[in-house]
């Protein structure tokens, strides 16, 4: 409730700052959807709807104006990135020498830390985001699948669990390993360097997280442009 009340307040605001316009030709192509003109046949509305649409589209028109989300890039290093408009995951796909396929499922963020502030704002705290990936490599067509599981920050990437896993013969409660972190450091750093010669490191992580703060502006207004869109038929 909280949420919408802020949004109402900041629509009055914006209703005083800007003119009635449509998102850009360049924006709508990027979220996906095209502007669409009002039907020409009348159609009464409650005050109610009239006030969620004026409110929907001061929104909309802010996060444009404020926060422009850019279109998606389609390629990282030796990676392919494919996103699906409206899902929460996008899948990212490599290959490694000769007969390795590397597939990446990297979630919207879905979790934080809080950690101290620095410099100027030292008494407060910030938020780190969280994404959470499964690296799936597979050789030819035998049906193993070495997986990992991973916490993808801002700044690094820590892998949680390491497992082998047979294609199409996934038992009810597998066996997944023991904690990544209570395994003997050497063997840690085998696999961190196993990753690391296959792109999925540091830099995967930071790009990741820049990838998906603009899907998460993108979705947003696409979201927003679909309960508009409902709502003015």
């Amino acid at each position: 409730m909280s949420i919408l009340i802020r949004t109402i307040q900041r629509a009055h605001r914006l209703k005083q700052n800007f003119p009635s316009r449509r998102v850009s030709n360049t924006l709508s192509q990027t979220l996906g959807f095209a502007n669409r003109s009002h039907s020409t046949k009348s159609v009464t509305k409650s005050p109610f709807e009239t006030n969620i649409l004026r409110i929907l589209r001061n929104e909309i028109e802010y996060q444009a104006e404020y926060a422009p989300p850019h279109q998606p890039v389609t390629e990282f290093n030796s990676f392919v990135v494919e996103d699906r408009p409206g899902e929460q995951v996008v899948t990212i796909r490599g290959k490694f020498g000769d007969n390795e396929d590397i597939k990446i499922e990297a979630t919207m963020f879905d979790g934080f830390q809080h950690v101290p502030a620095f410099g100027d704002d030292s008494s407060g705290v910030n938020v780190r985001l969280h994404l959470s990936l499964i690296v799936d490599i597979s050789k030819g067509e035998d049906g193993n699948e070495l997986e990992f599981i991973c916490s993808a920050w801002p700044d690094g990437l820590d892998v949680e669990k390491v497992f082998i896993l047979k294609r199409g013969q996934m038992s009810t409660k597998p066996y997944l390993g023991p904690d990544f972190r209570n395994l003997k450091p050497e063997i840690q750093e085998m696999f961190c360097e196993y990753l690391d010669a296959r792109g999925v490191n540091n830099e995967l992580s930071t790009f990741l997280h820049e990838y998906m703060m603009n899907k998460d502006r993108i979705e947003l207004l696409r979201w927003m442009d679909r309960l508009k869109s409902f709502v003015e038929k």
